[in-house]
């Protein structure tokens, strides 16, 4: 059956507590033995996933509050190095007001940050660790460069998680060791496209943004041409002036245990 949707089904501003409520961690579907992993991306209505080399140039207010409201809820943020050198993710993870709603229900005031890393091509004295609110984990590889893993140990947990790549597998043990079960993946395409290939996309927020870019912009998932096409069921559609809200849980995450 296909339906309509139109402006006038959105016409009722949501609150903060009902727009959370919208995209409540669905405790049913959260796997037993690893973490549940929640994607969050957004992307032009031609499908670039960057406008001048940053995803944050796609977004607006509606996807900003959605971007603060889904860490206001995780346990950890995991993001790729290259994410991070381009979008910026030094100083506070959350508002006060995020900080002050976690800390009333007993959380830590800011979720974990995760970094995604081969190489550890991250500078040891830059703002990201010098400014951070808790100590960052960062995953990387067996292969990653000695003096590299040495440098950054001081300003970050380093913990191996595969022989050349960070393997998805391997990551979700070291979160769900870490006591890290709702975690909110920031990007970007390697690591999206990696997930994918793990069977470890559990539910994809998507916002659309209004915009044509053309250009020769990134996807928001990168990958190899094997990967097999996977289902996603729509859980909701939000609206927010021209922006749309897309929430997608994973066709197969109810049964996987």
């Amino acid at each position: 059956m296909t339906t309509r949707i139109t402006a006038a089904g959105f016409d009722r501003e949501l609150s903060d507590e009902q727009l959370m409520a919208a995209y409540a961690w669905d405790d049913s579907a959260v796997p037993t033995r690893r973490p549940f992993f929640r994607f969050n991306f957004v992307a032009s209505a031609d499908g670039a996933a960057a406008l001048d080399g940053r995803s944050g140039g796609l977004g607006d207010g509606a996807d900003h509050r959605v971007f603060e409201l889904l860490r206001q809820t995780a346990d950890v943020i995991l993001v790729g190095a290259g994410t991070v050198r381009a979008e910026g993710y030094s100083g506070e993870l959350l508002a006060p007001a995020g900080q002050l709603w976690r800390a009333g229900r007993g959380m830590t005031s800011h979720p974990g940050l995760a970094i995604v890393s081969g190489s550890l091509d991250l500078d040891p004295d830059s703002a990201l660790f010098r400014e951070a609110p808790v100590r960052p984990l960062l995953l990387t590889v067996a292969a990653a460069p000695a003096e590299r893993r040495t440098a950054l140990a001081g300003v970050a947990d380093v913990v191996v998680a595969g022989e050349r790549t960070v393997e998805p597998e391997q990551a979700a043990r070291v979160l769900a060791g870490r006591g890290f079960h709702r975690v909110l993946c920031e990007g970007g395409p390697q690591l999206f496209g990696s997930f994918q290939a793990a069977g470890l996309v559990d539910e994809l927020c998507l916002t659309v943004s209004p915009l044509l870019t053309a250009g020769t912009a990134p996807r928001i998932t990168a990958g190899t041409p094997e990967i097999a096409p996977h289902r996603l069921n729509l859980v909701h559609v939000l609206r927010g002036g021209d922006t749309l809200l897309l929430r997608y849980a994973d066709g197969g995450a109810a049964g996987r245990n």
